[in-house]
């Protein structure tokens, strides 16, 4: 019974120490609140200088995203990220052969030193003298990349190129009344900043 009533307390004295947690999950961050309509909020601009498409179920691709211009290069694809079916790495060592055979000895690694995200980056030019990034990736694990086999293909200087035009376009179609609500918008807020 000594023993019961230890634990009691003991547990008691523990659990009153211990940091009390609000009610509830947060649900807002930077006044965005989970679940409400994105149409609630002002001052949203809706377009980027890329558009995206997705392609799924696509001749050995399990999916990709096509990106596209919409300023500078409207309707011209400028960016493609394939992710491969099989995100065995055998096949990725196949692929890399394959590259090799095709496009030379890679310029770049890009990978980690711990044998998890495998990047190849090789730096081309098209016939029209255009650079063209090529990057062959395989991950393991890491949660921020997609897992498997995945193979990249940009024009670099045509989606450096498209931002600027997107940026432009947008500085000069904003009015004064616009530019100084965002003035006021980029004051630091702690309403804002912490999620509650």
């Amino acid at each position: 019974m000594k023993f019961l009533c230890l634990f009691v307390f003991i547990a008691g004295v523990l659990l009153a120490a211990s940091p009390v947690r609000p009610a509830g999950a947060p649900t807002e961050i930077g006044g965005f609140k989970l679940g409400a309509f994105i149409t609630d909020y002002e001052g949203i601009e809706y377009s980027n200088y890329l558009k995206e498409v997705v392609v799924n179920d696509w001749h050995g691709f399990r999916k990709g995203i096509i990106s596209y211009g919409t300023c500078a290069y409207p309707g011209q694809i400028i960016k493609m990220r394939m992710k491969y079916e099989d995100s065995s790495r055998e096949f990725y060592q196949t692929l890399l052969e394959k590259f090799k055979t095709n496009y030379g000895k890679p310029d770049e690694w890009k990978g980690d030193s711990f044998g998890v995200l495998y990047v190849w980056k090789w730096r081309l030019y098209d016939d029209n003298n255009r650079r063209v990034n090529l990057i062959l990736q395989h991950n393991l694990m890491n949660e921020n990349e997609n897992v498997g086999n995945m193979v990249k293909l940009s024009y670099p200087e045509m989606e450096e190129e498209e931002r600027f035009c997107f940026i432009k376009f947008c500085e000069e179609s904003k009015t004064d009344e616009e530019k100084e609500r965002i003035k006021q918008r980029m004051a630091p807020d702690w309403d804002y900043m912490l999620p509650r």
